[in-house]
């Protein structure tokens, strides 16, 4: 239905001087899509109060919506080219009017958690790259011929959506900053198996891909929107779904903006997001109405972080994805599951920080889950991953690992599918044993070292070389544990 126009207006925007790149094309497609959808849904909410006979308080103001500069219309609904805005008049409003406007909600809003705010966040984040208002009124115009309305309306701009948020993941070597296959998404939600009621949270959410799916699978079942038997679930469930389930923090404005949106294309109208450093917060401080049920993330890793934000936690480290770890663990109830993505050099890595993490969620979280992913599962990321399930509350006493091995080289036209994972999910119910499943127990592993490594034992392989990653990681941890003695050292003389 909508898929031609999403393509129409990726042309519209490759030929605009102030878009290079797909993060451009999103990011631009972004804000347009946020403020139609706005539209829509103040007009649909208007309609409502009407039929109950009450009057309705717009957000926005009337020269500032959508259907007063981006598409007015006549009186017979045709489009109103006479008074529509165009050309320098039309990059002068939205840079020096519409764009101030929108950035003020921020200020005026009640709260963090409530739509306006949200309106001032996106808006102060990001900007307009158009420069041309001829190529700007042509997107509009496109934009505009997208409807919220339905709920299949909704699935084909999700799904339309999501294939540009993947195109976006893929464009450069960051891809898996912006983009965590969803196969591998479903798998984990499947294993973790969250339930209404439940709070679940992703403190590095990217473009809210986790939330998302989990959404789908709490509101469809677990073959969403597609599934032949969905739920029945009450308005309550509805309401809980929608306001007190999803909750979120991004650090970097365009996956925050994007996020949202997402969320929004998936049916939450007010995205619990954050947009923040988690990093940032000091562990000690969590109090128990602060934790949840289920976490699920894919943090970035390879990032270094400052000497002050290492000070958030007991273990002190510069590795970004093993302080977001130490993160989950403490933000996690008693009882609470998890299913954290993490590059597979943590398994085996020998400097003082990965032993400590290693020991510190074996001991406080009950490990019993990991899955050996291929390479080429994250496109463009360079690293092989892992995938942690735990819970928190008991010791670990046993580790169930699964090889996961599609039989193929995974790649940008080969991607991982649902059918990949299946066995994987079948098997982990009942940790059952095969040619690519195995379980260790804890008095097996090295109490010094605490090493994870993956090692099948059913497959007699020769001893591989070692990968350059772990060569290169150790190396970057040996030279940071180094500068950190040395400048003890110094601040004794």
């Amino acid at each position: 239905m909508f898929e031609q126009t999403f393509k129409n207006i990726d042309d519209v925007l490759w030929k605009e001087a102030g878009c290079a790149t797909e993060l451009d094309y999103t990011e631009q497609t972004s804000w347009m899509l946020f403020l139609k959808y706005l539209d829509d849904l103040e007009r649909e909410r208007a309609m409502e109060a009407e039929l109950r006979g009450k009057s309705y308080d717009f957000i926005i103001d009337e020269d500032y919506r959508w259907s007063s500069w981006a598409a007015p219309k006549k009186a017979d609904g045709s489009f109103d080219h006479d008074n529509a805005l165009t050309g320098a008049d039309l990059i002068l409003f939205v840079n020096t009017e519409l764009f101030p406007y929108l950035q003020g909600f921020r200020e005026r809003a009640s709260g963090p958690d409530t739509i306006e705010y949200k309106i001032g966040e996106i808006f102060s984040e990001i900007r307009s790259k158009f420069q041309s208002g001829y190529s700007l009124r042509d997107a509009l115009e496109l934009i505009d011929s997208l409807s919220f309305r339905s709920q299949k309306e909704k699935h084909e701009l999700s799904h339309l959506y999501e294939a540009k948020i993947r195109n976006m993941g893929n464009a450069g070597r960051n891809g898996g900053e912006y983009y965590t296959p969803r196969p591998l998404i479903r798998a984990m939600i499947r294993v973790t198996r969250p339930r209404i009621g439940e709070r679940i949270y992703d403190a590095a959410a990217g473009s809210a891909g986790f939330l998302c799916e989990a959404h789908d699978y709490l509101r469809y079942g677990p073959d969403g929107p597609e599934g032949n038997n969905p739920p029945k679930l009450s308005t309550k469930d509805l309401e809980t779904l929608q306001a007190r389930t999803f909750y979120a923090k991004e650090k970097k404005s365009l996956p925050y903006v994007i996020g949202i949106m997402n969320m929004i294309l998936h049916g939450i109208e007010t995205p619990n997001i954050q947009h923040t450093n988690s990093l940032t917060e000091n562990l000690s401080d969590i109090q128990e109405k602060d934790r949840f049920d289920v976490i699920l993330a894919n943090p970035p890793f390879g990032g270094k972080e400052r000497k002050e934000i290492q000070q958030n936690f007991d273990i002190k480290t510069g590795e970004t994805a093993f302080l977001f770890l130490q993160h989950f663990i403490k933000y996690l109830k008693a009882g609470g599951r998890a299913a954290i993505v993490i590059k597979n050099t943590f398994l085996s890595n020998s400097d003082n920080a990965s032993r400590a993490l290693r020991k510190e969620l074996l001991e406080n979280c009950n490990l019993h889950t990991i899955l050996d992913c291929p390479g080429g599962t994250f496109l463009g990321a360079g690293v092989k991953t892992v995938v942690l399930f735990f819970e928190k509350g008991a010791p670990t006493q046993n580790i169930w690992y699964y090889h996961l091995d599609p039989g193929r080289s995974l790649g940008k036209t080969n991607p991982l599918n649902d059918n990949d994972l299946k066995e994987f999910v079948e098997l982990q119910a009942s940790f059952a044993d095969s040619d690519e499943s195995w379980t260790v127990n804890i008095e097996d592993i090295d109490q010094e070292t605490w090493n994870l490594s993956v090692k099948n034992p059913s497959k007699v392989e020769e001893d591989p070389l070692r990968d350059p990653e772990v060569i290169i990681n150790e190396i970057e941890t040996l030279d940071t544990e180094s500068e950190e003695i040395l400048e003890g050292i110094r601040g004794m003389l």
